[in-house]
């Protein structure tokens, strides 16, 4: 007997690509980039509510909706072939044997209108194919995997999943278009390129540094809370930005600012540490020529600093946009082609790394996907009603998305639970005059 909420799984099949990958490309080296990537999947949950003009209905045939993703995840896997392929941890090194990625069916005892509405995030990994924080190093899954959700009004959630270690959250969504665009009967826009990175920045032995790509990682105690910012809040927000040398605030750079504040004030520091706030950088389109359709991770890390003497008074919220906004527009052309050459970013990196890890330093980290087209993603029954994450486990870290409108933001905001009034409290103010 299925409970209500329940998730059952149907079946699990592995899809390879139509077409073998040819000898030439069976080997594919991965970058430093990726090297620094956490041993995890990203996970994406993309929900279509049951339109039976789009072909989704109570009614409708779920095994031939099955049989059309398989065969154009197929078809899309030809493209995106080191999917389908394993990772030796040793070499860093995927080997392009199509062995296939993992599809599983199932069926979820609830209506998807109810699920998107009452948002219960720690419910969400029962629609995932894996647990995103088991790593990929431990066998539980293939590098990409999906779970396609048959919800009892006929709506249905598509759940993906993808090893960190070959891929950032851009190029998951590009994939995700392009199997869209497949299934569609169309051409994905663009082809992906592969080993691009790796040739800017070849991996390394990293055994002496310490760099960690695990040294953020949380524990069980972490709430993750989901906050909408509407258009009226973004407004408040960036109105009380724009003073002193800000004068158009971004939306990404407002609600970085108004969670950055937040935790300053709730958590203040020892004497002699500074607080790190880093937000991720998407170097593809700050790279000249860009670095456009390269898959694998295409990111760095910029981080403002403020020393203990800096925060003694709670900094005004154009104060920490000024501060981020520096930070993150040091990671220009110059700045990838001296890493390129002279490995700046790993220098940069490995002294951020030896703070935190010695005690030195908290960190806060930011990143945005507000600009990815995740509700492009229409297999053929219309744009998604609502595209989300799941939690990751990673202390003080807030993941930002666009809403549906385009207008809003969704901030995914990692905290300790006595954490989470404080800030709702604060978020409930914005717009008043009571709002630093």
């Amino acid at each position: 007997m299925d409970f209500a909420g329940s998730v059952h799984v149907i079946s699990k099949e592995l899809i390879k690509p139509s077409t073998p990958t040819p000898d030439h490309l069976k080997t594919l080296n991965l970058s430093v980039l990726d090297q620094l990537s956490p041993p995890v999947y990203i996970s994406l949950i993309f929900f279509y509510e049951a339109d039976e003009l789009k072909g989704l209905a109570s009614g409708t045939d779920q095994g031939e909706i099955c049989r059309h993703l398989k065969q154009s995840l197929s078809n899309t896997l030809t493209l995106f072939y080191p999917l389908a392929g394993k990772i030796d941890p040793e070499s860093f090194t995927v080997y392009c044997d199509d062995g296939g990625v993992e599809f599983v069916e199932a069926r979820a005892n609830a209506r998807l209108r109810e699920v998107v509405q009452d948002a219960k995030l720690e419910e969400f990994q029962k629609y995932l194919p894996v647990d995103p924080l088991g790593g990929i190093y431990v066998g539980e899954g293939t590098l990409f995997m999906v779970q396609i959700n048959f919800f009892d009004c006929g709506g249905v959630a598509v759940a993906a999943c993808v090893s960190h270690l070959v891929a950032d959250g851009s190029s998951l969504v590009d994939f995700m278009n392009a199997w869209a665009a497949t299934c569609r009967g169309e051409n994905p826009k663009t082809a992906p390129e592969f080993g691009v990175l790796r040739r800017y920045f070849p991996a390394r032995d990293l055994s002496d540094s310490n760099i960690s790509p695990s040294l953020l990682m949380g524990n069980d105690k972490l709430v993750t809370k989901r906050i909408v910012f509407d258009k009226e809040k973004l407004a408040a927000l960036k109105q009380a930005a724009a003073t002193g040398d800000v004068r158009d605030p971004t939306r990404v750079e407002a609600v970085s600012a108004f969670v950055l504040k937040h935790f300053i004030e709730n958590n203040p520091l020892d004497a002699k540490k500074s607080l790190l706030a880093g937000h991720v950088v998407n170097i593809r389109s700050r790279a000249s020529p860009p670095l456009e359709n390269t898959f694998g991770n295409g990111f760095f890390t910029a981080a403002a600093e403020f020393s203990h003497q800096h925060l003694l008074h709670a900094p005004e919220p154009h104060e920490l946009v000024s501060k981020l906004r520096r930070a993150i527009r040091t990671i220009d052309d110059k700045y990838i082609r001296e890493t390129e050459r002279e490995d700046r970013y790993l220098s940069d990196l490995g002294r951020l790394c030896d703070l935190i890890s010695e005690g030195e330093a908290e960190v806060f980290l930011f990143s945005s996907w507000c600009r990815f087209p995740m509700y492009e993603v229409d297999f053929g029954w219309g744009k998604p009603v609502w595209a989300c994450t799941t939690a990751l486990l990673v202390n003080n870290l807030a993941i930002l998305m666009s809403t549906r409108d385009g207008n809003g933001v969704e901030a995914w905001i990692n905290l300790l639970p006595d954490q989470v009034q404080s800030l709702e409290s604060q978020f409930k103010l914005i717009g008043s005059t009571s709002l630093g």
